[in-house]
């Protein structure tokens, strides 16, 4: 163990870090470095209707279809309706 109380791998130097820690750092001090936005599925649950929806959207998205409002912006992310199912895209 080092003295941050990390393991330490067989050569000397720290282990891998954890999955859990490492999400919740910057994303640029990450080890790796990544964003944290993503582009989702979004069903309406009225007309059942599958929308690409960007996770930071910064203005209010609309179904297609029946018009119902799907996110709101907030400061970060946007707030899914009430209602609204999403699955993340890869």
């Amino acid at each position: 163990w080092n003295q941050d109380g990390e393991a330490l791998s067989v050569q000397g130097g720290p282990a891998a870090p954890r999955k859990d820690d490492e999400a919740r750092k910057h994303k640029l001090k990450r080890l790796v470095q990544s964003p944290n936005s993503f582009f989702m599925d979004v069903k309406c649950p009225s007309c059942h209707r599958i929308m690409t929806v960007f996770s930071h959207a910064t203005t209010v998205v609309l179904c297609g279809n029946c018009q119902t409002v799907v996110c709101q912006p907030t400061g970060g992310k946007a707030r899914l309706a009430e209602g609204m199912s999403y699955r993340r895209k890869n």
